[in-house]
């Protein structure tokens, strides 16, 4: 106690005296914050913890621009509903990252391919089909042709003409004449398409004439190259 008294005086009382009652001041001020008296500078760095977050009170507003990388973001939390209409450009996907499986069915329309995109070999056997060309095109193509051919029965003397004639509804686009026989003295006259009223080649035409300088007999052929035009 002797030693204790030497030591006091009143700047000492007084300083310990006002240690204390600010001590006390501020273990009741932390137990009776008020509304904004808490700032952020406050807060120790790292001092606000998972667990100390209130669920769905971090809002978007307070999440900084770029702030969310890709290390972030849970397995598959990025669903379709989530993307906003053509936010995924060409230039976020990947080298072939669009495979045939991600295609929908006639997603590939025509305003979608290149110029001469469809080559040769990307189109199927069979698959341009007379519909698919140009009527002006078409028209040039030979359809479903047919060979026909007529001959004369033994020809003594004089002229024979005789037609071979196409099938309904084809037309003539060629056709030619032959000889055939001992007789060396028979010209062919005539080989030419045979027309009906209405202008169609309908078969095909041909006439031989007989000299008459060498006897024997002779047979006419007609051949008559025929298609849907």
């Amino acid at each position: 106690m002797k030693i204790l008294k030497r030591h006091l005086s009143v700047a000492n009382v007084l300083s310990l005296t006002a240690l204390f009652v600010a001590l006390a001041g501020t273990a009741y001020a932390a137990g009776k914050l008020g509304p904004g008296q808490v700032k952020a500078v406050n807060i120790a760095s790292q001092a606000v913890s998972n667990p100390k977050i209130k669920a769905q009170a971090v809002t978007s507003g307070k999440i900084k621009n770029s702030g969310i990388n890709s290390v972030d973001l849970g397995k598959e939390s990025v669903t379709n509903a989530k993307l906003a209409k053509k936010v995924v450009t060409n230039a976020k996907l990947g080298t072939e990252a669009v495979t045939t499986g991600k295609l929908s069915k006639k997603a590939v329309t025509a305003n979608i391919l290149g110029p001469e995109a469809v080559t040769n070999g990307k189109l199927g056997n069979e698959s341009v089909s007379a519909t698919k060309l140009a009527g002006s095109f078409y028209h040039q193509l030979l359809k479903n042709t047919t060979y026909v051919t007529v001959a004369s029965g033994p020809v003594e003397a004089g002229d024979k003409t005789i037609i071979a004639s196409c099938p309904t509804g084809k037309e003539a686009i060629g056709g030619g004449v032959r000889v055939t026989g001992v007789n060396g003295d028979v010209v062919p006259t005539e080989s030419a398409p045979e027309f009906n009223a209405a202008g169609a080649r309908t078969g095909w035409s041909a006439s031989a004439r007989d000299l008459g300088t060498i006897p024997g007999s002779w047979t006419l052929l007609a051949y008559a190259v025929c298609a849907e035009l």
